[in-house]
């Protein structure tokens, strides 16, 4: 109750520091979230500012993105399908017309639905099953791009090739590591560096197999493309390594390669 305490006379101060300034604080939509990575709660009392309740939620939304308690990102995977489909009927007129060609239907996803889809997923410490949602939701939009369906028994790396769009879970690779590396070049001071040093002192896990952290996941990616982290300070090497090259690019360099 004494954190819980210090907490709301924080959060006073906050208020009155801001609204002295000519910042009106809503009480009305003023929402708090209670992180509980370790899965122990904590005080189930009440957060007070300026004598209102402050409501708790479990998840909500920051910068785009959807923050749960308990740090998972299933409503965030979800919310960024829905996006993505939102973004996919906006532009269904131009993506289903037949007389538009495949490769110019898979520059416009590429454009304005894949970056929807994928907003945020630099951070991510993302799961299998995870990305299977999302590579099925791309699949879906794809085929019908090309007015296909699952009946037709076309098998996905061919219809990749015909609108040049590289497989999902390369391009988060990609999106991961691009992050990783403009990270690891900023100063050692730097807010975002001094993240990785956070000492969890208090956080007391809880049972069952921990959860895969953010570093894990970049070590695995690194694995995969065979890079190391010092390469992160040269930037066009590391661009270089770790760029995916889109399927119908792919094809071209391959004939002009032939071809010389």
């Amino acid at each position: 109750s004494s954190d819980l305490l210090r907490l709301c006379e924080k959060l006073e101060k906050w208020r009155h520091s801001l609204e002295s300034r000519g910042f009106r604080l809503s009480r009305f939509k003023t929402e708090y979230l209670r992180c509980e990575f370790s899965g122990v709660g904590g005080d189930d009392g009440e957060v007070i500012m300026d004598g209102v309740v402050v409501p708790r939620v479990e998840r909500f939304k920051y910068l785009g993105s959807m923050v749960e308690e308990r740090g998972d990102i299933d409503d965030d995977i979800s919310h960024r399908i829905k996006v993505g489909w939102q973004k996919w009927r906006k532009t269904v007129g131009v993506l289903c017309d037949k007389r538009i060609p495949c490769r110019l239907k898979g520059r416009v996803y590429r454009m304005v639905i894949r970056p929807a889809l994928l907003y945020g997923a630099e951070c991510w410490q993302i799961k299998k099953s995870q990305i299977q949602r999302l590579m099925v939701a791309e699949m879906r939009m794809i085929r019908w791009m090309c007015g296909f369906t699952r009946l037709d028994r076309i098998r996905n790396v061919a219809i990749r090739e015909r609108v040049g769009v590289a497989p999902l879970e390369d391009k988060l690779r990609e999106s991961r590591l691009r992050w990783f590396g403009h990270v690891k070049r900023r100063c050692v001071n730097a807010p975002v560096r001094r993240c990785e040093k956070i000492s969890l002192s208090h956080y007391k896990r809880g049972r069952g197999r921990p959860k895969m952290s953010w570093n894990e996941v970049i070590r695995s990616d690194m694995k995969i493309t065979g890079v190391t982290e010092d390469m992160t300070q040269d930037r066009n090497l590391w661009r270089s390594r770790i760029k995916i090259v889109e399927h119908r690019q792919r094809l071209q360099r391959w004939q002009r390669t032939c071809s010389v």
